[in-house]
């Protein structure tokens, strides 16, 4: 089969097939199309271009986002959570203007390997936007021998041969614990998932490097675990900070928003008062963080950022056979609002000496 055979077939000149099998302009997507069925059905290989696997791949113009759920973070109602239902819907918005289609995946993190090649079989993509939040370099290296066109985000193993996009966490973590003790806060507490990945391992490094820098650490009894992905008051969290009234935290720092909502909540049941009796700093800066009251202060999660540059990463993987693996870390930002102020007993401490003073 030679280009003035599918020519003949598809009834166009031979210079239209060029066009058609190299993705350029100068044809109807109509005649592209047809074009392309003849050349499939017949096992045409456009040898000096791309391989013929490659090719075929490109034309299907889908890109699958794949979450893989399980009983802690990304649960099966995963898309109702404020950071993956934001990062999604920014992924659709730059996707859109591409000429591709997304398409929503979700698969049980225990089947892994049998849902996910079933998936592609069924509906083959172009590449994969997968969320690596709650997974292992080896599930990761599961969906990269199954699809090779690959973007992980929201997570990062640097040992991995893939492409990831993550937000700071280290420096992000690292601006929270210096706000907290530009307040004059040296009593801090450390409000932790009960569930454990790397975004949360990397914020603990941030943090604890902060307050290491101005010599400081965390008592042992003022780090708490709750959920993260319960916005509610927690009975845990409320009965140990009962026992211990007496010698509260002045600040705490929550691995993330979902956290310190629920930090707020519990608290205002106890009568303790944000931020005049303790002050709260979150992480990734969801809606909800700015209709809580008080307003949440909080780190600012790029998540249009991470959208676009996965989206261009992956998309020129597919067009341009781009083998260069990156791991692209998208800054973050402090926003100050209400939850955080001024130590109390240092506020006080400076009343005292300003009043004292003789002129």
């Amino acid at each position: 089969m030679k280009i003035g055979d599918i020519a003949k077939l598809a009834s166009v000149s031979k210079s239209a097939v060029s066009l058609a099998l190299n993705g350029k302009n100068g044809v109807s997507e109509e005649t592209r199309e047809r074009i392309i069925k003849i050349a499939q059905k017949h096992g045409y290989i456009p040898r000096p271009i791309i391989k013929a696997d490659q090719y075929f791949q490109t034309r299907n113009k889908l890109l699958r986002f794949v979450a893989c759920t399980n009983s802690g973070i990304v649960t099966e109602h995963y898309e109702s959570l404020p950071f993956f239902m934001e990062l999604i819907n920014n992924i659709d918005k730059q996707i859109n203007p591409s000429g591709y289609s997304l398409l929503v995946s979700a698969v049980d993190i225990n089947m892994l390997k049998e849902e996910l090649t079933r998936l592609e079989q069924e509906q083959a993509s172009s590449g994969i936007l997968l969320l690596g939040t709650n997974l292992t370099p080896e599930q990761i290296s599961i969906v990269s021998t199954i699809q090779r066109n690959l973007v992980v985000l929201d997570t990062c193993f640097e040992t991995l041969n893939t492409n990831f996009v993550v937000m700071n966490n280290v420096h992000g973590a690292y601006l929270a614990g210096n706000h907290l003790i530009e307040l004059g806060h040296s009593e801090i507490g450390y409000i932790e998932s009960n569930s454990r990945m790397y975004n949360f391992a990397m914020r603990k490094k941030g943090f604890l490097q902060s307050l290491s820098e101005h010599g400081l650490t965390i008592k042992k009894e003022n780090v708490f675990s709750l959920s993260p992905t319960m916005i509610s008051s927690q009975d845990g969290f409320i009965e140990k900070i009962r026992k211990q009234s007496y010698s509260l935290p002045t600040a705490l720092f929550c691995e993330a928003d979902y956290m310190a909502i629920s930090v707020i909540k519990s608290l205002s049941e106890l009568g303790i008062r944000v931020p005049d009796d303790i002050s709260i700093i979150g992480f990734d800066n969801i809606f909800e963080s700015q209709v809580i009251t008080p307003e949440l202060t909080t780190i600012h999660v790029k998540k249009d950022r991470m959208a676009a540059m996965a989206v261009e990463k992956l998309i020129n993987q597919i067009e341009n056979n781009d083998l260069d693996r990156i791991s692209m870390f998208i800054d973050t930002e402090l926003v100050v609002r209400k939850s955080s102020t001024f130590n109390k007993k240092v506020k006080d401490t400076v009343k005292i000496n300003q009043n004292s003073l003789v002129f």
